[in-house]
């Protein structure tokens, strides 16, 4: 198989007329400023695939449903118990319809990559699955379907709030002990494609013991380690009623963060928190469209850039599925902050850096190939179609456009070579969207 570009984006930079070779779902060869030859797919302009470094697909399934106030203040914390309630609805296959939803629209976005931080494990009234692995099955089955490659992040969850306190009813389906989840773990990777990687995720500070996280971190050694952090100003303020320091603070006094690590929203940091990510290499895992849709505050990106700090994006809730509306979010939120404009870069082109510095943190978050268009790379690509015929010569002006304007859209999406989004639509949106519908209608009925 073969694709043509009119400008793709290279470790060279833009380049022109570019004619790629794929085999074996990876690029096997280049071939810069010739014509297309008979047969190739061409397209206007080609990107490297993105990773989604933080997903809980199951969200997706109440996405706009909790945009309804009660008689009190609404927060997050109001959020999450019509979280729970839904969680605790769902069988195995409803699970995998909507995680499978979730997978289309990812790729439709220009996600090639799904980083699935997968804590609903047991079934609705909180016993064991005749499969200990059942719901990650699920997973599984939902990104082999769809095609996206996986980076399986089964959580630890093993109380319910700083102390320990106990785990509340609404958690009971998320619990384990130790034991029990290391075998878990050995379980998902016997399920890996060679695409996908398994790492672990200690759920948060609230639901796993500073103990706990350190085993975890010795026992699983180098694989993609994620923790949910300083989400909430609650959670920092339970953390200094707790411990006598903040989050971030405490996780880097206490525990080998390193490269491997990536801290999710980790939204309210002291300066010094902030340079300590910073310099620990560590990847912070920014999902600005749930982040505002939920409240929790403002990542202060500005500064965490000037420190040299590593980000990358997630869809989190899945609330709305789309890659450069993550990304624009994102700056615009730094800009309401700061009251200025092109916050999210130190110089040049705002879309080029919030695109380059996501992929870079992305891949690192997830333990995947470098994401680059070059010979030995995964063919993992995402196409953008210029409908207004505005024949962009190349240069970062592309992702301006794509990630701010209206102009571009995506066309085509390849993940491991596999050409699965043709004209912005997966080619099983249909029966796959379908089987969704069933289950949101099975959902509401059942109330």
């Amino acid at each position: 198989m073969a694709i043509h570009a009119k400008t793709a984006l290279t470790p060279a930079g833009w380049v022109r007329d570019l004619r790629l070779e794929i085999a074996g779902g990876q690029i096997t060869g280049l071939s810069a400023g010739v014509a297309p030859e008979p047969g190739d797919h061409r397209t206007e302009i080609l990107l490297p695939g993105m990773s989604n470094l933080h997903s809980h697909a199951f969200q997706r399934g109440f996405s706009g449903l909790t945009e309804l106030r009660g008689p009190g203040r609404d927060s997050f914390w109001t959020w999450r118990e019509v979280m729970y309630r839904f969680a605790l609805s769902l069988t195995p296959d409803q699970m995998q319809a909507v995680a499978a939803l979730a997978c289309v629209e990812m790729l439709e976005a220009g996600y090639t990559r799904l980083g699935e931080f997968h804590y609903l494990h047991h079934a609705p009234d909180g016993g064991r699955y005749a499969d200990p692995a059942e719901m990650s099955t699920r997973i599984f089955a939902a990104a082999t379907e769809t095609g996206i490659a996986l980076t399986h992040l089964p959580v630890f969850y093993a109380h319910g709030g700083f102390g320990p306190q106990p785990a509340g009813e609404g958690q009971r389906r998320f619990l384990h002990d130790y034991d029990s989840f290391a075998r878990l773990v050995e379980a998902c990777e016997a399920m890996a494609r060679p695409q996908d990687r398994v790492g672990v995720a200690p759920h948060s500070l609230r639901a796993a013991s500073i103990a706990q996280i350190n085993r975890l971190a010795q026992d699983f050694l180098g694989r993609p380690f994620h923790i949910h952090i300083a989400e909430q100003v609650k959670e920092v303020e339970d953390c200094l009623a707790f411990s006598g320091a903040r989050p971030v603070d405490y996780l880097l006094q206490n525990a080998p963060v390193g490269p491997s690590w990536c801290l999710i929203h980790a939204t309210h940091l002291s300066p010094d928190e902030l340079r300590g990510i910073a310099n620990s290499g560590a990847v912070v895992g920014l999902c600005p469209l749930t982040e505002a849709n939920l409240g929790d505050g403002i990542f202060p990106g500005a500064d965490f850039i000037a420190a040299g700090g590593r980000y990358g994006i997630g869809t989190d809730s899945n609330v709305e599925i789309t890659l450069s509306g993550e990304l624009k979010q994102l700056e615009y939120s730094q800009r309401l902050a700061q009251r200025a404009r092109n916050v999210m870069t130190e110089a040049g082109s705002t879309g080029a850096s919030l695109y380059t510095a996501a992929l870079a943190g992305g891949a690192q978050a997830l333990s995947a190939p470098d994401p680059v268009i070059a010979i030995g790379a995964p063919a993992d690509l995402v196409a953008l179609h210029d409908p207004l015929g505005l024949d962009l010569a190349g240069g970062d002006q592309i992702l301006d456009r794509w990630i701010f304007g209206r102009d571009l859209r995506v066309a085509d999406v390849w993940a491991s070579g596999q050409h699965l989004v043709k004209e912005g639509r997966h080619h099983l949106r249909d029966p796959i969207g379908a089987a969704y519908s069933q289950v949101l209608r099975e959902v509401v009925a059942a109330g």
